[in-house]
């Protein structure tokens, strides 16, 4: 690969609702084809390996590092040279879960990002996320959110002014959601003039119903490429080290921000 090309797969597929082994083997069979067309990089939905259904979300089902079932996922890695970017709910205390990403390379698996921005449905089980992550990967450095997140522009906004050039969002969007998944993703990419990629759950998932939509989208927020809600699905793209500094330099939507707007003013109409 070319230096300041990183090539990167979101992958989409159905997930079996509480069957880690069925998605962890879901799993190995996309990196292996994201691998098999240059991949470095794969991402993978919200919540994968689980599922993304209430109705399995408990402690004693929530996963810790060195689960036996999670070892698939470690050898892929280690045989591709991939690093593999997936959600799972992770034990971290006996009554504590949060809704995390698991980062999986030739080294083993960690959990560098638990998510901090979730609504009512999440937030009842799921402990909050405290702090921001990124991941360096080939000189890239990678902002990692998780759905909701990417919803809120000061949260891309600080992987960016961390010296991330892309953005990870591993999500689940529901059927009825596709507008604001897609313009929450191509928002952040033109905010900040990185590359956004998402990877998005698809089909039925317990009594939920999701719509997919995996892409990669340009520091323009354009979209290089995005899929529908095919199951199972790969999506591929490169990286451009040269265009996000292009049009960071062209639009300056990163380094113009004002930090201090001020006191604001009531001004009536004469």
């Amino acid at each position: 690969m070319t230096a300041g090309v990183l090539r990167v797969a979101a992958a989409q597929a159905v997930a079996v609702p509480g069957d880690v082994a069925a998605n962890v083997a879901t799993t190995v069979e996309l990196v292996t084809e994201a691998a098999d067309r240059g991949a470095r990089v794969v991402v993978l939905p919200e919540l994968f390996l689980t599922g993304y259904d209430p109705s399995v979300w408990d402690h004693d089902a929530s996963l810790v590092l060195d689960d036996p079932v999670l070892a698939p996922l470690v050898d892929v890695a280690a045989e591709r040279t991939v690093v593999v970017v997936v959600g799972a709910p992770v034990r971290r205390a006996l009554d504590s879960s949060t809704l995390s990403l698991l980062v999986v390379d030739a080294d083993g698996i960690s959990a560098p990002y638990d998510k901090q921005h979730m609504d009512a449905d999440e937030s009842w089980f799921f402990t909050h996320g405290d702090h921001g992550a990124s991941l360096v990967v080939d000189g890239w450095e990678i902002g990692l959110g998780i759905c909701f997140d990417g919803c809120f522009p000061e949260h891309a906004r600080a992987a960016a002014l961390d010296g991330a050039t892309a953005y990870l969002a591993p999500s689940a969007y529901f059927v009825g959601a596709e507008q604001r998944r897609d313009l929450y993703c191509a928002a952040r990419a033109l905010d900040n003039g990185m590359y956004v990629v998402m990877a998005g759950l698809t089909g039925r998932c317990g009594e939920g119903r999701f719509s997919g939509g995996s892409a990669v989208y340009d520091p323009e927020g354009r979209p290089v490429q995005r899929l529908d809600d095919a199951s199972p699905a790969v999506v591929v793209a490169d990286l451009h080290l040269a265009e996000v500094t292009r049009v960071r330099q062209r639009h300056g939507m990163l380094d113009c921000r004002a930090t201090e707007l001020g006191v604001r003013i009531l001004a009536p109409a004469r």
